[in-house]
């Protein structure tokens, strides 16, 4: 007997879809567009176009990652929503943990008609993050020895990421949260945050102030108790993407805040 064919995986950018609506979908640091995809099919599946594309110095070497500044990714997601502006009658913003953090800035300083974000890290969880600066001259690359955080044993076996994070994208990425953690107060389109319970790189607690801090009137706080960062595809995974698309595509009956 000769063993199963493993899953393909497209890591690949996605434009999925058509409409007149279209969701600009973010994956997260060292990530790829696989991992916002199944939010990006549901989405495409209820008539939105979904459009995944890397974040800037991602699809490559570490090296490339390494040498791209929090505002190269902050141009193109600005420069990727302006253009999907022009062609759509709504666009909304889906993104995973960095791409929360844009996803949330962006709606800060942008007209955004609505917003998912995912797994979202206000802060680093670690006490070495004020180390990082000096760390990186002798440890450029930190290696990813837990692979990604996801709870699913097969998702996370098939999971494409890089496999070291370089140390300058984390001190990049702290840099961003501070800039995100001034400007929750500024972002007042309606909000859905969705966090794993399971979550081991950014903290609960940080769902809970982006949805406290916001000046969203219409948001929602959902909980997924199966999973760990990477939600879309790990165990809850479809009752994310439902919940995206329900919460996205809505136009009737104002949306509640639930904190739960």
């Amino acid at each position: 007997m000769s063993d199963a064919a493993p899953i393909a995986v497209d890591s690949g950018a996605f434009d999925l879809g058509e409409g007149s609506d279209a969701a600009l979908c973010l994956h997260g640091l060292t990530g790829t567009p696989y991992e916002i995809r199944p939010i990006g099919e549901a989405l495409a599946a209820a008539g939105v176009r979904a459009v995944g594309p890397y974040l800037a110095g991602h699809g490559g070497e570490p090296e490339a990652l390494a040498r791209t500044t929090f505002g190269d990714w902050i141009d193109a997601v600005a420069s990727a929503h302006r253009a999907l502006r022009e062609r759509h009658e709504r666009v909304f913003l889906v993104g995973l943990s960095l791409g929360g953090l844009l996803s949330l800035l962006r709606a800060a300083n942008a007209d955004v008609d609505a917003l998912a974000v995912i797994g979202v890290p206000l802060r680093l969880r670690t006490r070495l993050a004020p180390l990082l600066p000096i760390a990186r001259y002798r440890w450029p690359y930190l290696p990813k020895r837990r692979g990604s955080d996801i709870r699913d044993a097969a998702a996370r076996a098939r999971h494409p990421s890089l496999r070291v994070m370089p140390t300058a994208s984390a001190i990049e990425l702290i840099r961003l949260q501070r800039r995100v953690r001034a400007a929750l107060g500024r972002v007042t389109a309606p909000l859905l945050v969705a966090h794993g319970c399971l979550d081991a790189t950014a903290h609960p607690d940080d769902a809970r102030r982006i949805a406290a801090e916001v000046a969203s009137p219409e948001r929602e706080l959902l909980w997924l108790p199966n999973s760990g960062h990477v939600a879309p595809v790990d165990y809850d995974g479809q009752e994310l993407s439902r919940a995206v698309v329900d919460f996205l595509t809505r136009k009737r009956h104002p949306l509640r805040y639930v904190a739960r």
